[in-house]
Protein backbone atom coordinates (compact mmCIF):
# COMPACT_ATOMS: atom_id res chain seq x y z
CA UNK A 1 0.00 0.00 0.00
CA UNK A 2 2.89 2.37 0.76
CA UNK A 3 4.34 1.73 -2.70
CA UNK A 4 0.99 2.46 -4.33
CA UNK A 5 0.57 5.70 -2.41
CA UNK A 6 4.09 6.74 -3.42
CA UNK A 7 3.33 5.88 -7.04
CA UNK A 8 0.12 7.91 -6.78
CA UNK A 9 2.27 10.99 -6.04
CA UNK A 10 5.27 10.32 -8.29
CA UNK A 11 3.35 9.37 -11.46
CA UNK A 12 1.52 12.74 -11.89
CA UNK A 13 4.77 14.62 -11.27
CA UNK A 14 6.51 12.42 -13.85
CA UNK A 15 3.79 13.09 -16.42
CA UNK A 16 3.91 16.85 -15.87
CA UNK A 17 7.70 16.80 -16.16
CA UNK A 18 7.54 14.92 -19.48
CA UNK A 19 4.89 17.35 -20.72
CA UNK A 20 7.06 20.35 -19.82
CA UNK A 21 10.12 18.86 -21.54
CA UNK A 22 8.07 18.08 -24.65
CA UNK A 23 6.70 21.63 -24.77
CA UNK A 24 10.18 23.16 -24.43
CA UNK A 25 11.66 20.93 -27.13
CA UNK A 26 8.83 21.65 -29.54
CA UNK A 27 8.73 25.43 -29.04
CA UNK A 28 12.45 26.17 -28.71
CA UNK A 29 14.07 23.43 -30.81
CA UNK A 30 11.86 21.59 -33.30
CA UNK A 31 9.64 24.41 -34.57
CA UNK A 32 12.49 26.99 -34.93
CA UNK A 33 14.52 24.42 -36.89
CA UNK A 34 11.69 24.23 -39.46
CA UNK A 35 12.08 27.93 -40.39
CA UNK A 36 14.61 28.35 -43.16
CA UNK A 37 14.21 32.13 -43.41
CA UNK A 38 11.82 33.61 -40.81
CA UNK A 39 11.65 36.95 -42.63
CA UNK A 40 10.17 35.35 -45.76
CA UNK A 41 7.98 32.75 -44.02
CA UNK A 42 4.42 32.73 -45.42
CA UNK A 43 1.44 32.84 -43.10
CA UNK A 44 0.45 29.21 -43.67
CA UNK A 45 3.92 27.70 -43.70
CA UNK A 46 4.40 24.09 -42.52
CA UNK A 47 6.28 25.33 -39.45
CA UNK A 48 3.46 27.62 -38.32
CA UNK A 49 0.83 24.97 -39.05
CA UNK A 50 2.81 22.42 -37.07
CA UNK A 51 3.14 24.84 -34.17
CA UNK A 52 -0.59 25.55 -34.17
CA UNK A 53 -1.37 21.82 -34.30
CA UNK A 54 0.96 21.05 -31.41
CA UNK A 55 -0.52 23.84 -29.28
CA UNK A 56 -4.04 22.57 -30.05
CA UNK A 57 -3.16 19.00 -29.06
CA UNK A 58 -1.27 20.10 -25.95
CA UNK A 59 -4.08 22.40 -24.78
CA UNK A 60 -6.66 19.63 -25.11
CA UNK A 61 -4.44 17.04 -23.41
CA UNK A 62 -3.63 19.35 -20.49
CA UNK A 63 -7.20 20.67 -20.24
CA UNK A 64 -8.72 17.21 -20.06
CA UNK A 65 -6.00 16.16 -17.62
CA UNK A 66 -7.05 18.97 -15.27
CA UNK A 67 -10.74 18.10 -15.69
CA UNK A 68 -10.05 14.44 -14.86
CA UNK A 69 -8.54 15.56 -11.57
CA UNK A 70 -11.21 18.15 -10.77
CA UNK A 71 -14.24 16.10 -11.89
CA UNK A 72 -13.83 13.29 -9.41
CA UNK A 73 -16.50 10.57 -9.27
CA UNK A 74 -19.13 11.32 -6.66
CA UNK A 75 -18.30 9.96 -3.22
CA UNK A 76 -21.31 7.86 -2.25
CA UNK A 77 -20.04 7.49 1.28
CA UNK A 78 -20.36 11.18 2.19
CA UNK A 79 -24.05 10.99 3.00
CA UNK A 80 -23.81 7.67 4.78
CA UNK A 81 -22.71 6.85 8.30
CA UNK A 82 -19.77 4.61 7.48
CA UNK A 83 -18.11 5.03 10.83
CA UNK A 84 -14.39 4.94 11.48
CA UNK A 85 -13.97 1.29 12.26
CA UNK A 86 -12.22 -1.03 9.86
CA UNK A 87 -15.07 -3.53 10.15
CA UNK A 88 -17.46 -0.99 8.60
CA UNK A 89 -15.17 -0.05 5.76
CA UNK A 90 -14.48 -3.74 5.10
CA UNK A 91 -18.02 -4.07 3.72
CA UNK A 92 -16.94 -1.90 0.82
CA UNK A 93 -13.64 -3.56 0.00
CA UNK A 94 -15.04 -6.28 -2.25
CA UNK A 95 -16.80 -3.61 -4.31
CA UNK A 96 -20.11 -5.44 -4.43
CA UNK A 97 -21.86 -4.34 -1.23
CA UNK A 98 -23.02 -1.08 0.23
CA UNK A 99 -24.83 -0.20 3.47
CA UNK A 100 -28.52 -0.74 2.98
CA UNK A 101 -28.59 -1.43 -0.74
CA UNK A 102 -26.35 -2.88 -3.43
CA UNK A 103 -25.35 -0.36 -6.06
CA UNK A 104 -24.01 -1.50 -9.44
CA UNK A 105 -20.23 -1.35 -9.80
CA UNK A 106 -19.76 0.20 -6.36
CA UNK A 107 -16.18 0.16 -5.16
CA UNK A 108 -14.19 1.55 -2.25
CA UNK A 109 -10.80 2.87 -3.38
CA UNK A 110 -8.20 2.69 -0.63
CA UNK A 111 -5.97 5.26 -2.32
CA UNK A 112 -8.74 7.86 -2.75
CA UNK A 113 -10.62 6.79 0.42
CA UNK A 114 -13.96 7.24 -1.33
CA UNK A 115 -16.85 5.04 -2.43
CA UNK A 116 -17.93 5.54 -6.03
CA UNK A 117 -20.57 4.10 -8.30
CA UNK A 118 -19.69 3.11 -11.88
CA UNK A 119 -16.07 2.80 -10.77
CA UNK A 120 -13.74 1.96 -13.66
CA UNK A 121 -10.18 2.04 -12.31
CA UNK A 122 -7.71 4.17 -10.38
CA UNK A 123 -5.39 6.15 -12.68
CA UNK A 124 -1.98 6.74 -11.10
CA UNK A 125 -0.95 9.34 -13.69
CA UNK A 126 -3.82 11.56 -12.56
CA UNK A 127 -3.84 10.37 -8.95
CA UNK A 128 -7.61 9.97 -9.15
CA UNK A 129 -10.32 7.39 -9.69
CA UNK A 130 -11.98 7.19 -13.10
CA UNK A 131 -15.75 6.88 -13.09
CA UNK A 132 -18.94 8.48 -14.31
CA UNK A 133 -17.93 12.06 -13.62
CA UNK A 134 -14.65 12.06 -15.55
CA UNK A 135 -14.77 9.11 -17.97
CA UNK A 136 -15.12 11.24 -21.09
CA UNK A 137 -12.31 13.57 -20.02
CA UNK A 138 -10.08 10.55 -19.37
CA UNK A 139 -10.72 9.17 -22.86
CA UNK A 140 -10.06 12.58 -24.42
CA UNK A 141 -6.91 12.93 -22.31
CA UNK A 142 -5.59 9.59 -23.60
CA UNK A 143 -6.53 10.47 -27.19
CA UNK A 144 -4.87 13.88 -27.28
CA UNK A 145 -1.83 12.70 -25.32
CA UNK A 146 -1.23 9.95 -27.88
CA UNK A 147 -1.65 12.45 -30.75
CA UNK A 148 0.69 14.96 -29.08
CA UNK A 149 3.31 12.24 -28.60
CA UNK A 150 2.95 11.20 -32.24
CA UNK A 151 3.34 14.82 -33.34
CA UNK A 152 6.44 15.21 -31.17
CA UNK A 153 7.83 11.93 -32.48
CA UNK A 154 7.51 13.04 -36.12
CA UNK A 155 9.00 16.46 -35.37
CA UNK A 156 11.85 14.91 -33.40
CA UNK A 157 12.65 12.45 -36.18
CA UNK A 158 12.73 15.34 -38.67
CA UNK A 159 15.11 17.25 -36.39
CA UNK A 160 17.43 14.26 -35.91
CA UNK A 161 17.32 13.48 -39.61
CA UNK A 162 18.54 17.01 -40.42
CA UNK A 163 21.04 17.21 -37.55
CA UNK A 164 22.69 13.84 -38.20
CA UNK A 165 22.11 13.78 -41.99
CA UNK A 166 20.35 10.43 -41.82
CA UNK A 167 17.18 9.01 -43.37
CA UNK A 168 14.33 7.10 -41.74
CA UNK A 169 13.00 5.63 -44.98
CA UNK A 170 14.21 2.22 -43.83
CA UNK A 171 12.07 1.05 -40.85
CA UNK A 172 15.16 -0.56 -39.30
CA UNK A 173 16.80 2.86 -39.06
CA UNK A 174 14.63 3.80 -36.08
CA UNK A 175 15.26 0.47 -34.34
CA UNK A 176 19.04 0.75 -34.71
CA UNK A 177 19.14 4.48 -33.89
CA UNK A 178 19.44 4.08 -30.13
CA UNK A 179 22.35 1.58 -29.98
CA UNK A 180 24.31 3.50 -32.62
CA UNK A 181 23.63 6.79 -30.84
CA UNK A 182 24.86 5.41 -27.51
CA UNK A 183 28.14 4.29 -29.04
CA UNK A 184 28.59 7.65 -30.80
CA UNK A 185 27.72 9.57 -27.64
CA UNK A 186 30.38 7.86 -25.53
CA UNK A 187 32.93 8.27 -28.33
CA UNK A 188 32.26 12.02 -28.40
CA UNK A 189 30.76 12.11 -31.91
CA UNK A 190 27.25 12.98 -30.69
CA UNK A 191 26.15 16.03 -28.72
CA UNK A 192 24.32 15.61 -25.42
CA UNK A 193 21.32 17.60 -26.73
CA UNK A 194 20.99 15.29 -29.73
CA UNK A 195 21.30 12.22 -27.51
CA UNK A 196 18.59 13.61 -25.24
CA UNK A 197 16.24 14.12 -28.19
CA UNK A 198 16.87 10.54 -29.34
CA UNK A 199 15.96 9.21 -25.89
CA UNK A 200 12.81 11.33 -25.94
CA UNK A 201 11.83 9.79 -29.30
CA UNK A 202 11.52 6.36 -27.73
CA UNK A 203 9.77 7.80 -24.69
CA UNK A 204 7.20 9.54 -26.90
CA UNK A 205 6.69 6.31 -28.83
CA UNK A 206 6.06 4.32 -25.64
CA UNK A 207 3.72 6.88 -24.06
CA UNK A 208 1.85 7.39 -27.34
CA UNK A 209 1.25 3.69 -27.88
CA UNK A 210 0.21 3.19 -24.24
CA UNK A 211 -2.28 6.08 -24.33
CA UNK A 212 -3.65 4.93 -27.70
CA UNK A 213 -4.15 1.43 -26.28
CA UNK A 214 -5.91 2.82 -23.19
CA UNK A 215 -8.15 4.96 -25.39
CA UNK A 216 -9.14 2.10 -27.72
CA UNK A 217 -9.75 -0.31 -24.84
CA UNK A 218 -11.82 2.25 -22.95
CA UNK A 219 -13.91 3.06 -26.02
CA UNK A 220 -14.62 -0.64 -26.51
CA UNK A 221 -15.86 -0.91 -22.93
CA UNK A 222 -17.99 2.22 -23.36
CA UNK A 223 -19.64 0.77 -26.47
CA UNK A 224 -20.47 -2.35 -24.46
CA UNK A 225 -21.73 -0.32 -21.52
CA UNK A 226 -19.14 -1.85 -19.18
CA UNK A 227 -16.33 -0.68 -16.95
CA UNK A 228 -13.00 -2.33 -16.25
CA UNK A 229 -14.10 -3.03 -12.72
CA UNK A 230 -17.20 -4.86 -13.94
CA UNK A 231 -15.14 -6.94 -16.36
CA UNK A 232 -12.59 -7.77 -13.67
CA UNK A 233 -15.32 -8.84 -11.21
CA UNK A 234 -17.35 -10.71 -13.85
CA UNK A 235 -20.44 -8.56 -13.35
CA UNK A 236 -23.29 -8.94 -15.82
CA UNK A 237 -24.57 -5.66 -17.28
CA UNK A 238 -27.88 -4.96 -18.97
CA UNK A 239 -27.59 -5.01 -22.75
CA UNK A 240 -28.35 -1.64 -24.33
CA UNK A 241 -27.82 -0.10 -27.78
CA UNK A 242 -24.30 1.18 -28.26
CA UNK A 243 -25.58 4.66 -29.05
CA UNK A 244 -27.15 4.95 -25.61
CA UNK A 245 -23.89 3.83 -24.03
CA UNK A 246 -21.97 6.47 -25.96
CA UNK A 247 -24.45 9.22 -25.06
CA UNK A 248 -24.28 8.24 -21.41
CA UNK A 249 -20.53 8.90 -21.37
CA UNK A 250 -20.04 11.63 -23.98
CA UNK A 251 -23.39 13.44 -23.67
CA UNK A 252 -25.29 15.21 -26.42
CA UNK A 253 -22.58 17.81 -27.00
CA UNK A 254 -19.97 15.18 -27.84
CA UNK A 255 -18.59 17.17 -30.79
CA UNK A 256 -17.73 20.08 -28.48
CA UNK A 257 -15.75 17.69 -26.29
CA UNK A 258 -13.65 16.67 -29.29
CA UNK A 259 -12.61 20.23 -30.03
CA UNK A 260 -12.06 21.65 -26.54
CA UNK A 261 -11.91 20.44 -22.92
CA UNK A 262 -15.39 20.55 -21.38
CA UNK A 263 -17.00 18.89 -18.40
CA UNK A 264 -18.73 15.54 -18.72
CA UNK A 265 -22.29 16.25 -19.87
CA UNK A 266 -23.48 12.67 -19.42
CA UNK A 267 -23.11 12.76 -15.65
CA UNK A 268 -25.07 16.01 -15.46
CA UNK A 269 -27.96 14.49 -17.40
CA UNK A 270 -28.02 11.48 -15.13
CA UNK A 271 -28.12 13.58 -11.98
CA UNK A 272 -31.01 15.59 -13.32
CA UNK A 273 -32.95 12.42 -14.09
CA UNK A 274 -32.30 11.07 -10.62
CA UNK A 275 -33.61 14.29 -9.08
Amino acid sequence: MLVLRLLNVVAPAYFLCISLVTFVLQIFLFIPSMFRDPSTTPLFSPALLHGALFLFLSANALGNYILVIQSSPEDLGKGLNLGKGAEVVADWLDGSRSPGSALPSTHFCRLCARVTQRHDHHCFFTGNCIGTGNMRNFIMFCLYTSLACLDSLVAGMAYISAALSMSFENPLAFLTLLPHSISQFFSGALLSSEMFVILMLYLWLGIGLACAGFCCHQMLLVLRGQTRYQVRKGMVVRARPWRENLQEVFGKRWLLGLLMPVLNVGSDNRRQKEK
